[in-house]
């Protein structure tokens, strides 16, 4: 089933209007305090949000892409999808505690430092109440876009109440908790007067085999080896390097995100209608010239974004973050490189090729730890940033070997009829 320009633009704009208002909570916290406290306050907070993405894709583990997709085929028996989901992903949560008090404790700050990085990432934890991915599923995008960004917005309040406390981190922990509690009732007070009237008569074991470890964690390892590659950076930055560096590096980085942030939501709503796709659909879908028409739009727009870093940076972020033009300029020619790459990610995921995806990030991210090992005691952010570009080359290089090979993309050849004589 097609579905019209119109339909997608509508789907696009309710998809994207909850991620754009938590996109501009988050960046004006981040500005606000590296304008009032500078870079060493703007490392440290980054190091929390950071332990914070990589709480999302370990909590969820595969359950959110999986539970989704149940829920949008058997919406009868959510209630007992939902018992499933939820159930595991608190007990992974669970499990990530110890895991963050481990790196907060690892990370290069004092003691106080060391306490809100963790108490940030801990609080975090609690998005394995929320069920927003039961919205998701059910097409619900509006809501499951505003619900999340009620986390960021709840943290920027309570920034611009406390900011001049003395402690002000604690503030950010304070709405980093109403932030995720709020999120939580928003999802369950939708659900609750959304349960179907009847629940659909399926067999628990088949539930429970969709949701089998088995079936999800391919899923999972290839979205949590994604986000390594994307970002493990700044984590590595925390451990063996300073809070500085952090702090420049976070402003290249997220200068850079906002950039990506409208590919991303494109790609995210296209997803389905991929999924729909033939073998010789699939093909055509990577004819070079989309390939070189979506890298030369990012080649376009990395050269805008060097020409205009230093007003850029300094207008965002003040004249202590001047350190981090030449940064930014680096990660800038990232960005044809991510175009390319994310739309043959994104659409490998939709064509069932989860397990080449996991090879291809696991390369990748594996690259860069290693670099950043030798890197990163040299030459702090600055080798980081090299390391980025070489990280996304070894990925792009990887999802052209493993797409040649793939069986997903071999179109099988028409048998003529035998003759008989």
């Amino acid at each position: 089933m097609n579905v019209s320009l119109r339909d997608l633009a509508r789907k696009i704009f309710d998809f994207g209007l909850g991620e754009a208002l938590a996109r501009l909570c988050s960046v004006t916290t981040l500005l606000l305090l590296a304008h009032k406290f500078g870079v060493v306050f703007v490392g440290i907070y980054a190091l929390a949000q950071g332990m914070v993405q990589y709480s999302y894709p370990f909590i969820d583990f595969g359950l959110r892409h999986v539970g989704a997709r149940l829920i949008a085929k058997y919406p009868q028996a959510g209630e007992e999808i939902a018992l499933q989901v939820q159930r595991r992903r608190l007990r992974m949560a669970a499990l990530l505690i110890p895991i963050l008090m481990a790196y907060a404790a690892s990370v290069k700050l004092p003691a106080s430092g060391k306490l809100f990085v963790f108490s940030f990432a801990a609080v975090g934890s609690l998005y394995a109440l929320s069920l927003d991915w039961a919205a998701w599923g059910k097409e619900h995008l509006r809501l499951a876009s505003l619900g999340r960004a009620s986390v960021p917005a709840c943290v920027l309040l309570a920034l611009l109440l406390g900011h001049n406390s003395g402690n002000v981190l604690w503030w950010l922990v304070g709405g980093n908790v109403a932030g995720n509690l709020l999120q939580a009732a928003i999802f369950s007070a939708w659900w609750h007067r959304h349960q179907p009237a009847h629940q659909e008569q399926i067999p628990l074991e088949q539930i429970r085999d969709a949701l089998a470890w088995r079936r999800t964690s391919v899923m999972g390892l290839a979205w949590f080896c994604n986000m390594a590659f994307a970002s493990i950076d700044m984590l590595m930055l925390g451990v063996m390097s300073n809070p500085r560096q952090v702090g420049l590096y976070s402003a290249a980085y997220r200068i850079l995100s906002q950039v990506l942030f409208t590919y991303y939501l494109m790609t995210s709503v296209l997803y389905p209608q991929l999924a729909r796709q033939s073998r010789e659909q699939r093909l055509s879908m990577l004819r070079s010239r989309i390939l070189l028409t979506v890298g030369g739009l990012g080649f376009v727009i990395a050269g805008i974004v060097t020409l205009v870093r230093r007003p850029v940076i300094a207008i965002l972020f003040g004249g202590d973050f001047q350190a981090a033009t030449l940064l930014l300029m680096l990660l800038a020619w990232a960005i044809p490189l991510d175009f390319v790459t994310s739309y043959l990610t994104n659409a490998y995921i939709a064509w069932g090729m989860e397990k080449q995806i996991l090879l291809c990030t696991f390369v990748a991210a594996s690259s860069n730890v290693v670099l950043n090992l030798f890197a990163i005691p040299r030459y702090g952010a600055t080798g980081t940033a090299v390391n980025t570009l070489i990280s996304y080359v070894i990925l792009l290089v990887s999802l052209a070997l493993v797409g040649r090979s793939a069986k997903e993309l071999t179109v099988e050849p028409v048998r003529e009829p035998e003759l008989i004589v």
